[in-house]
């Protein structure tokens, strides 16, 4: 079941509450897959490796990861697999059902077979398939400016950032913005590409009280966005209780 009200900032806070429903297998799309990666390597650069999905429930989701480079010294990860499904738009978004998802960490970021086992170095990917996961489990959609907390209440991803949620925002990491956020499928499909750029539980809260662009005010004048820097200065610190 889920609900929704209004903040104060305007912003809809939609609560979404599990359901029992049977483990839904779901195997990948090979075309699929070929295309956002061809997307991937003609906008980002070339796809290293992947981390693929053993088993997975509802949709297969892999994860692209292109190395650094001098021109973007930053690992960059992006999900294949969260658009095989449409995701539950409401009325007038139906061009955005299909989505991936994208974030980038520092180059010296350990992601090796066994350093990845340490949840202080898998977090990023883990929180990835969580929310590319989150529209088709709960039946709701992924959009800009949506914030998702890690939790009720919000808690740090891991022991090493006091970072605790993530809000989609357009990306910045490429200069073709608008060709690279856009890959048309089909007549009938779109799939968009939204980066997730890391919060601390002040600025959510700053978000529903203020609204989704004054966040993005603060965010941008400290020059905030989808390069995860798990120690960055909070842009919403409180100060004698107030913003």
């Amino acid at each position: 079941m889920n609900t929704k009200e209004q903040s104060s900032g305007g912003s809809t806070i939609y609560r979404h509450q599990a359901t029992d429903r049977p483990y839904t297998f779901a195997k990948g799309d090979e075309t699929s897959f070929e295309l956002i990666s061809q997307h991937v390597e003609k906008y980002i650069g070339p796809i290293q490796s992947v981390f693929h999905e053993i088993v997975s429930d509802l949709v297969h989701i892999d994860i692209l990861y292109v190395a650094p480079t001098k021109e973007r010294n930053y690992i960059t990860l992006v999900t294949s697999g969260m658009s095989n499904l449409p995701m539950t738009v409401p009325e007038g978004a139906e061009a955005f059902r299909y989505a991936e998802l994208i974030i980038c960490l520092p180059p010296d970021w350990e992601l090796s077979n066994e350093i990845i086992q340490k949840e202080e170095n898998y977090w990023p990917i883990r929180i990835l398939k969580m929310l590319a996961r989150l529209p088709h489990e709960y039946n709701t959609w992924l959009y800009a400016a949506h914030t998702i907390p890690n939790n009720n209440p919000p808690e740090p991803y891991a022991s090493n950032t006091k970072l605790m949620g993530m809000m989609l925002t357009i990306p910045s990491i490429v200069e073709q913005i608008n060709e690279f956020f856009t890959l048309t499928v089909s007549s009938d499909k779109e799939i968009h590409f939204f980066s997730l750029t890391p919060l601390y539980s002040e600025e959510m809260d700053y978000k529903l009280k203020h609204g989704a662009e004054a966040l993005f005010e603060k965010l941008d004048k400290a020059s905030v966005n989808e390069l995860l820097d798990p120690r960055r200065k909070n842009t919403c610190k409180k100060l004698f209780g107030l913003f």
